[in-house]
Order: C-alpha cells, then structure tokens, then sequence
C-alpha cells in the first residue's frame, strides 16, 4: 500500500498580477517518474485537487460567489462542482448508486449552482472528503479493472483516472483566470 504525501499550498506573487500555487509536499508529480503509471496518474489528480481547493483560500465570501461570467461559473461554484465529479467518477461507477440516491444532481451543470448556506468552508469540507473517499474507494484498484456502475456503461479505472485529470486540469485553468479577475479588480 502506498502511502499519499500531505500536500501543503501556499498562494505565492508571480511575476505580474497572476497569483500561484507552490506545491509543498514530501513528493511531487517529478519524483514520480519512475513509479508506477497508477501512482503517477494519482499523483497529478492529487496535484489538480489540491490546486482546485486552495483557488479559495484568502478570499471573503463574496468574492468566492462573484460571477464573472454569463455562466453560473464561480469558483465556490468550480469546486462544488469538482466535489460532484469526485463522487460522480469514483463513487457512482463504482457502486452503482444513483445520483438521485447519493444527494447528487442529476447533472452536472446543476453542481455548479449555489445555495445559502454554501460557503468556503462548507465546500471545502465537502471537497477534501469526496477526495479521501475516491482515494479510499480506488486503493486496491488496479488501473485494468471495470467499473460498472456509471450510466456510460461500463469504464476502466485507467479511463476514469484520464477523464478526471482533463476535466480538473480545465477546470484548474478556469480557477485560474477567475481568481486573477477578481484578485486584480480588489487591487484597483
């Protein structure tokens, strides 16, 4: 069994207005390389979680639920979503529970939508446990194995993995550019 590193951000200045995520960690994505491709593959989701969580860290309420675009696009709104794709991806495929069963909506574009009593905290919470569960629920996978419970059919955790890391890293790169809009507009 392969132990996960705690991972530790801290929102530095970078060159410009564009704020980044340093990774403190005992490993990083490059002292993977070598490891097997399921421990690399967990690695950089592990990386795109952690970045996607701390896209609020330092920021008032307000700020988290500005919308900046037509869309309901938020980044409170982003990692409510990302919860939803944790528990979607790991724990609908693998066990078969509906949506509906799990609290869940019924898509995706409804996971961005927010309520009163969502807040950084709440989301975060609900964020960092959806993520141990996926890490709980995949441990004795082997990247071959079939889950059969998501409504596409049935899908290999290798595919699975693949699917999260593009949709995390988009939604990485949204954070992104949202939280540059808004830390700049606070700065003017």
């Amino acid at each position: 069994m392969i132990s996960r590193p705690v991972i530790w951000l801290k929102l530095v200045r970078g060159q410009g207005d564009t704020p980044q995520v340093n990774m403190q960690r005992e490993r990083t994505a490059f002292d993977v390389t070598g490891e097997p491709i399921k421990v690399q593959l967990e690695t950089f989701l592990d990386e795109h979680r952690a970045a996607l969580r701390a896209c609020l860290d330092g920021l008032a309420e307000e700020q988290a639920r500005r919308r900046l675009v037509p869309s309901q696009t938020t980044l409170l709104g982003l990692v409510k979503h990302a919860t939803y794709a944790e528990r979607v991806w790991f724990e609908e495929a693998l066990t078969g529970r509906s949506r509906q069963e799990m609290g869940l909506p019924p898509n995706a574009a409804d996971a961005f939508v927010l309520v009163d009593t969502d807040t950084i905290e709440s989301v975060q919470r609900a964020h960092d446990q959806a993520c141990q569960a996926s890490r709980r629920a995949t441990a004795g996978l082997g990247l071959d194995e079939v889950l059969r419970g998501h409504r596409f059919g049935p899908l290999p955790l290798r595919w699975v993995y693949l699917h999260a890391l593009r949709e995390f890293a988009q939604h990485c790169g949204h954070a992104d550019i949202l939280r540059e809009q808004i830390l700049a507009g606070e700065a003017r």
